[in-house]
């Protein structure tokens, strides 16, 4: 089988791994020095966002923390962000006072830089104890000479060094590290079996930052499932009888704590509805400026090409058709000229139809702690694709665990390097600088690679990791690369249609995406019923 051959995810690795760290702390220096080397890089508007979190938090008073809209980079993110905000701008005030003034707009001092910068470094060190953590879940032969026969280190490297956070955290600006790594650390926990764990971590995860609600179906179908029902029948079902309230009171408990901490002082103050219209903005529109490559990113492009082909063909007059709405750099509220206009309710159940498979399998097939990490990335790939006003880093969110999926089968793995391969090229808009390009174009070749040549070693002898199609389209990513960024802007269309390299690029993306995800689903319904995990 596969798995024998790769890294069933299991508990009983740990104390084989414990013992081999030394790679894993190179391969931790290697990629900390690299982020420092990265310092000097541009920075999008999101280092300005966490430079006013940063003012806000420290010169003003908890009850206008949510109402101070100075700058137009309010505070959109859960308490416990800004209480970690409010924690680094003590620190940040040693390295110059001038950026916690709320005043001191687009402010960017080279002592600034130099605090947010590491700031984001110094936090991603849960990152790597978290990635420590999902390597001692793995069970794979440590015994065989060539490190990238170990599926233990093949995972620290997918996690360590992986491309997206590299330039969204580290060039373009955010503090994805460490919160991956509660998600991280947290899905260890689960296949460490310490539930209670998990979900104190993941609950602290989402009063951090509430993009995680996208995966909350995945943790409470399956704490529910298996930890609240203590029995199960012969056929796999629940024993009904076997609910234990004492495991569902403790349970709430640890969730409920954490949102009275994080939530109660803006409760008392009276601001709940402020906050949460902060943190749901539905007037921002369905797609980002830049469309992420899902569902949406097709249907707008279709809406485009029914338009251009109605006006040529005079079923529509162009005055009907509503140029530039959808790709003019704006976050804002637009109509589609053709298809219907899209509703932040239609959004919501296509993402819980997308969804609720998953979830219904994971109650009825749980197969175990792996196939609640199945269901997760399931819960993660549907809201990314159906989901209202989605980024494209939110990519990251099931890239990551995918990860740790990626060494236990072939299958895995091939649905992982697609998925990767297109997640990650969908970032390089991001990075638009004529400085930054040989970076993004190196680092993503080194981590692809990697990636290709340590799983297709890892899984030689079960098959291929890539078929002719699949092949193609990744290798069809780098013609899309020549065209967008040099063949393009060479053309007179640059004037006229600026926008023609983001969409090729959202819409060849989105269909690597949705790919990998319907047969990512496949996969997950296909599986044996007691394959990973008999007891569960």
């Amino acid at each position: 089988m596969a798995a024998a051959r790769g890294g069933n995810v299991d508990i009983g690795a740990r104390s084989r791994v414990a013992g081999d760290g030394g790679w894993f702390v190179t391969l931790a220096l290697g990629v900390t020095l690299l982020k420092c080397l990265l310092i000097p890089t541009y920075h999008s508007t999101d280092f300005e966002v966490h430079r006013n979190w940063l003012a806000i938090t420290h010169s003003l008073p908890v009850s206008r923390w949510y109402y101070e809209a100075t700058s137009e980079w309010t505070l959109d993110y859960p308490p416990l962000f800004a209480w970690f905000e409010y924690a680094l701008s003590h620190v940040a005030r040693y390295f110059d006072p001038e950026m916690l003034k709320v005043l001191n707009l687009n402010y960017a001092s080279e002592n600034t830089i130099l605090f947010q910068r590491f700031s984001v470094i110094l936090t991603d060190l849960l990152f790597i104890y978290a990635a420590r953590q999902c390597c001692q879940c793995i069970n794979g032969r440590k015994d065989r000479r060539d490190l990238l026969e170990r599926p233990a280190f093949i995972l620290a490297g997918l996690l360590l060094w992986n491309f997206g956070l590299l330039i969204v955290d580290h060039i373009h600006f955010q503090y994805n590290g460490f919160l991956s790594g509660i998600m991280l650390l947290s899905i260890a926990r689960m296949f460490q079996k310490r539930p209670l764990e998990s979900a104190l971590l993941f609950a602290v995860l989402l009063n951090f930052k509430h993009i995680y609600l996208y995966i909350a179906p995945a943790y409470g179908v399956y704490l529910l499932r298996s930890y609240c029902f203590t029995m199960i029948n012969a056929n796999g079902s629940v024993r009904w009888r076997s609910f234990s309230l004492l495991r569902f009171l403790a349970l709430a408990f640890i969730v409920l704590s954490v949102f009275a901490i994080s939530f109660g002082p803006f409760i008392y103050l009276g601001q709940l509805p402020q906050v949460l219209s902060r943190l749901f903005p539905f007037k921002r529109g369905l797609c980002h400026a830049y469309w992420a490559p899902n569902f949406w990113a097709l249907y707008n492009a279709a809406d485009k090409a029914l338009s251009v082909i109605g006006v040529k063909m005079q079923l529509l007059s162009p005055a009907s058709v509503r140029t530039g709405s959808m790709t003019g750099g704006l976050v804002q509220e637009f109509e589609h000229s053709v298809l219907p206009s899209v509703t932040p309710m239609a959004t919501l159940i296509c993402t819980l139809i997308s969804i609720l498979p998953s979830v219904l399998c994971l109650w009825f097939r749980p197969r175990g702690p792996q196939g609640f990490l199945r269901c997760l990335i399931l819960c993660a790939l549907g809201s990314f694709m159906f989901g209202w006003h989605v980024h494209e880093k939110a990519i990251l969110l099931a890239i990551l665990p995918l990860s740790v999926l990626a060494v236990s089968g072939v299958k895995d793995a091939g649905i992982y390097f697609i998925l990767t391969t297109a997640g990650h090229f969908s970032l390089f808009p991001l990075l638009f600088t004529p400085e930054e390009l040989p970076i993004k174009i190196l680092l993503m070749a080194i981590f692809t690679v990697f990636s290709f040549h340590s799983l297709t070693v890892l899984f030689r002898k079960e098959g291929r990791l890539l078929n002719g199609m699949e092949a193609l389209y990744v290798c069809g990513l780098i013609p899309m690369e020549l065209l967008c960024e040099i063949i393009y802007p060479l053309t007179s269309w640059q004037q006229r249609l600026p926008f023609i390299p983001l969409l090729l690029t959202s819409v060849y993306c989105a269909l690597g995406i949705a790919y990998s995800w319907i047969r990512l689903y496949i996969s997950a319904f296909g599986r044996p019923l007691l394959t990973l995990n008999k007891r569960q």
